[in-house]
């Protein structure tokens, strides 16, 4: 399995638990790694056989527009279901963080891998 990557996305959108946190716009990071088969479109050079990493990004922007979680969690895990239904990707890795959450910490975040990896990948 091949494996489209969209890294360091920046996002703008409510999340968090506290009051204070749900009057304003955060940033969040993302990393994504989308599991496709490259081939066809490679041999064809042609973008309508392959992952539009370009679209799929927007895609990720405007939900993050539409929602507001309380949870990294709940957003990551959403936002992994929708992309798996609109973009019919078999498997995919999403890492989401959330710069300045902890002031100690660059960033807190989470980890996730959704959907059927091949074995050996």
């Amino acid at each position: 399995m091949d494996r489209i990557l969209i890294e360091s996305l920046e996002l703008e959108t409510v999340i968090g638990v506290y009051d204070w946190e749900r009057t304003i716009q955060q940033r969040l990071t993302l990393d994504l790694e989308l599991g496709t088969d490259i081939r066809p479109a490679a041999a064809d050079d042609d973008l309508a056989k392959t992952l539009d990493y370009a679209a799929i990004s927007q895609r990720i922007a405007r939900f993050a527009d539409e929602h507001d979680f309380a949870l990294v969690e709940t957003f990551a895990e959403r936002l992994a279901q929708l992309l798996m239904e609109e973009f019919a990707v078999p498997w995919l890795r999403l890492t989401l963080r959330k710069p300045a959450a902890v002031p100690a910490a660059a960033a807190v975040g989470v980890r996730i891998e959704r959907g059927t990896r091949p074995e050996g990948t």
